[in-house]
């Protein structure tokens, strides 16, 4: 990848120009998509504004894979949120990291690149006025956008910005792991993005030669030299300035000085947390709630912050009895051979997510697609770095994918600086209990078939004193952690609750004004977000350009229940899947 000439780093410090004819409010995913695909066309001017720094190619925390524990929690990259004491969760905060800093939250995540369930897009169209949102009309952006270096077949590209690499899952942990979901009674899949998702396989992850390969790095590096194209860095944008109820630019601070600029059309691709935050601020939200902040009322548009939708997930982490986790390549001794190794030659544990392969089941017979989503990882550890066990271990991710709960977002004040209040309900269904209960009862099952005997230390957390459906839950509530994808809290759709009109991206109700990011999605997908956010900030592209939009392609995916209410699909056009993952 080409580094960024240091003076394009010296040009996003700059004040950005008066007037452009699109200004995109957030340099992260969505964004950094939006502004490749729109100022490809000369005439169109357009301005990124991101609130944090610029990505530096010499910085490692961004773009060494393995360092990714470090840029969470640290304010040069993360926004640092946390959620309301949570009402079902013994009130507890939960922290939400949020990358800040150009590239966004690809910048600082876990690099592993799931579409979802074909499903998932089924469930979206299935909504009034969301039929172009289906499967067929997604599956053609999805293949835009990647280069799988698995191979390009019906369901996968082969020539898109978005390099994909298979993670090489050569542990031993890992091999045990796969064996030990057929022995549960699971299959194995060839590519869960690809005709299959339900079973277990390596998993693709945004990881070239060795390097992070983000959204900034993909989309918006190889294009900054155009003219046209201006981005911004260190500039927080306060308010979306109106001429009645058209939105003709912004008001955004920078190195201590305000500016505004106006635009033809502002698009927010701020996020599922500061889109909806920033809507609020500018009068666009529920009136009610605005009015007694003091704000003035641009549009009463009662759905912006509702819906808040993620995923929870815990670990589940073994002790093993033979040596054959990571664990010592990541101890402190052991890092400055990591970091020459990844520094030099772009290999080793420095070259590596670590979540190189897991699974999709379903975890009772009423779900119509895979509602649990496993990684595996052949060591103990949470995302903080810190570890229960001194010798080697295990542990999946594990937890319920596409919740009935619903979270809410608003904002405290008219201060931008102050951060929303968000409550994500977790765990406040009898849906979400019954789930979690099921997802740990599984992880456990195939965690104690016996491919693992060889390894089995025994179970660090929660430990054999958690068996009980209400123990289960307790120890839920206790050690839960977010996974990381808030979504829905500007969500496309036609019903007093939706925002987003789904054939343009327009904000109901105001004019210039659209949304394109993780906040727009009516349903979270039953896995990680950013390919969907990738996805849909492609689709937008062409919405917002007025192109025609590339047609729908009818490729068959696998469903276990023939006839199911959202799609029947036809019978597997392929042979049937190896038996081991194919390397």
């Amino acid at each position: 990848m080409k580094a960024l000439p240091q003076k394009l780093v010296g040009r996003t410090l700059l004040p950005a120009p008066d007037r452009v004819d699109l200004v995109i409010v957030g340099g992260g995913s969505a964004g950094c998509v939006l502004a490749n695909r729109l100022s490809a066309d000369p005439g169109t001017s357009v301005l990124v504004l991101e609130a944090g720094r610029a990505d530096l190619i010499i910085d490692p925390l961004i773009h060494m894979p393995a360092a990714l524990p470090f840029s969470i929690g640290n304010p040069l990259y993360d926004w640092k949120y946390e959620s309301e004491p949570e009402p079902f969760m013994n009130n507890r905060r939960i922290y939400h990291a949020r990358g800040k800093v150009l590239g966004g939250s690809s910048s600082i995540n876990g690099m592993i690149f799931q579409r979802g369930n074909p499903m998932d897009y089924q469930r979206w169209a299935a909504d009034p006025g969301m039929a172009s949102w289906d499967y067929a009309h997604c599956l053609p952006y999805f293949k835009r956008m990647e280069n799988c270096l698995a191979g390009a077949d019906r369901w996968r590209g082969g020539s898109g910005p978005l390099v994909l690499e298979r993670g090489p899952a050569t542990n031993p942990l890992f091999g045990a792991f796969f064996e030990a979901a057929q022995q549960a009674g699971y299959p194995l899949t060839d590519d869960v993005n690809g005709y299959r998702q339900e079973g277990f396989a390596r998993f693709d992850r945004t990881i070239s030669n060795g390097r992070r390969l983000s959204a900034a790095r993909a989309y918006l590096h190889p294009v900054m030299d155009r003219p046209n194209l201006h981005v911004r860095t260190l500039a927080l944008t306060t308010r979306i300035l109106f001429e009645g109820t058209r939105a003709v630019g912004v008001e955004y601070e920078q190195l201590g000085r305000r500016h505004t600029v106006r635009a033809g059309e502002v698009v927010l691709c701020s996020g599922a947390i500061n889109s909806p935050a920033l809507l609020q601020l500018s009068g666009v939200g529920n009136a009610e709630h605005l009015s007694g902040l003091g704000i003035d009322v641009v549009a009463d548009v009662p759905g912006v912050g509702e819906h808040l939708q993620d995923h929870l997930e815990v670990y589940i982490q073994y002790a093993s009895r033979l040596p054959v986790s990571i664990a010592p390549g990541l101890k402190w001794s052991a890092r400055p051979k990591l970091a020459a190794d990844w520094l030099f030659f772009r290999r080793g544990l420095g070259a590596t997510n670590h979540f190189e392969g897991g699974g999709f089941v379903r975890s009772n017979e009423d779900v119509d697609y895979p509602n649990l989503m496993f990684h595996f990882l052949p060591i103990a550890i949470r995302y903080d770095g810190t570890s229960p066990v001194k010798g080697h271990g295990y542990q999946v991710h594990i937890g319920p994918m596409y919740s009935d709960a619903r979270g809410t977002l608003r904002i405290r004040s008219a201060n931008p600086h102050d951060k929303p209040s968000m409550t994500f309900n977790y765990l406040s269904t009898d849906q979400d209990r019954r789930e979690w209960v099921e997802a740990i009862r599984v992880a456990r099952d195939i965690l104690t078939q016996p491919a693992f005997e060889p390894f089995n230390a025994g179970e660090i957390s929660p430990g054999p004193g958690v068996e009980t459906d209400e123990e289960i839950l307790d120890w839920v509530r206790h050690d839960a952690e977010t996974a990381l994808h808030p979504s829905c809290t500007a969500r496309m759709g036609v019903d007093g609750e939706s925002v987003l009109d789904p054939l343009t991206m327009r904000v109901h109700g105001v004019e210039g004004l659209r949304v394109v990011d993780a906040s727009s999605m009516p349903y979270v997908t039953n896995g990680n977000i950013y390919a969907p956010v990738m996805m849909l900030a492609e689709k937008s592209a062409d919405l917002i350009a007025g192109n025609t939009p590339l047609p729908p392609l009818d490729a068959p995916w696998f469903s276990h229940r023939a006839g199911s209410p959202l799609y029947p699909p036809p019978a597997d056009p392929r042979p049937a899947p190896r038996t081991e993952p194919s390397p």
